[in-house]
């Protein structure tokens, strides 16, 4: 499935296309291009992080190996491996079309927990059929398959986009189908058409969207993991709601910016002097004016009684106002 001699330039065209769709974008969702960007890390496996990244021979999800040894590497981690540019390409053309629509209605915190739940369902409904194949297949073929990729997840993130389409029609490759029954078709057209693909993993994501859709129509309570995530952004968020308080607070206490301009009866509170020069009202912790920058002139001053040291100019009262305000 790689391109041979085009080696790269998938991935060049992957990078060039997310960036051009999540540029035009109003509101970047933070999600869909966190997903595809880890996908694309997991492939390309850049040397900072292969110490801690395991090889796609570890991680093949494999129904045999994952029952036997209770693999939970396999289980998890296969669905974002990918084994060439284009399968890569082509899942996360389709994660980036999908997520952009369904997280800018849902909303990044329900979305991430969408595809976390959706994750979870659909390795875990492939091992089911898998495993039920057993029954029926005496060569023991699914049971012994190995796959790697989003597609499962993907495509029960169709069945949750399209879940509303009763009376909708959308193109599947190139056919017209009613919205409700995309998943369906484009599970039947890929494995008629694309060699060597999973059928189980596909249809593990199918019912895996069928589920998760049924289990929200019966729960009509908060979601667990909504909540669990919640709270953990809450708590990561702390520091910065924390020194955003703070900030707020420094700034409400500061004497600046406490005046005003010329109010009559001001002059009689405590604590507050008017400049002569300007008549604007300052903080009796301030010595000279905030507005003009003169001198404090009341009776506490030390040169009250000089009158000419406070008058000033018209000329040279506004330039110091300029300048005070253009600092």
């Amino acid at each position: 499935m790689d391109g041979g001699s085009g080696k790269g330039r998938m991935l060049a065209l992957l990078l060039v296309h997310a960036f051009g769709e999540y540029w035009r974008l109003d509101r970047k969702p933070p999600v869909t291009a966190g997903l595809v960007a880890a996908n694309t890390l997991i492939y390309l496996r850049p040397r900072f992080l292969q110490p801690i990244l395991p090889t796609i021979n570890q991680v093949w999800f494999n129904p045999y190996l994952i029952i036997k040894h209770k693999d939970l590497n396999r289980f998890l981690l296969s669905a974002f491996y990918h084994v060439s540019e284009s399968h890569l390409f082509y899942n996360m053309s389709s994660l980036l079309w999908k997520g952009i629509q369904l997280e800018t209605a849902m909303g990044s915190v329900k979305f991430a927990v969408m595809v976390a739940s959706l994750v979870g369902m659909s390795q875990g409904i492939t091992l089911l059929l898998a495993k039920a194949t057993l029954l029926f297949d005496y060569k023991r073929f699914y049971y012994n398959e190995y796959s790697a990729g989003f597609s499962g997840v993907l495509f029960a993130m169709k069945v949750v986009l399209y879940s509303e389409g009763y009376n909708n029609y959308t193109y599947v490759h190139g056919l017209m189908v009613p919205a409700r029954y995309a998943a369906w078709a484009e599970l039947i057209l890929i494995q008629m058409f694309v060699p060597g693909v999973s059928f189980l993993g596909h249809l593990g994501g199918v019912l895996a969207g069928l589920l998760y859709l049924y289990i929200k129509s019966l729960y009509s309570g908060p979601n667990p993991l909504l909540r669990l995530i919640s709270n953990f952004t809450g708590v990561l968020s702390w520091p910065l709601r924390y020194m955003s308080r703070m900030r707020s607070r420094s700034s409400r206490s500061r004497i600046f910016g406490r005046g005003t301009l010329g109010r009559s009866g001001v002059g009689n509170v405590a604590g507050i002097w008017r400049c002569q020069s300007c008549t604007f009202d300052n903080s009796g912790l301030l010595n000279e004016c905030e507005m003009c920058g003169m001198g404090r002139y009341d009776s506490e001053s030390p040169r009250f009684d000089d009158h000419n040291a406070w008058t000033l100019p018209p000329e040279e009262l506004r330039q110091r106002r300029i300048d005070r305000f253009g600092r």
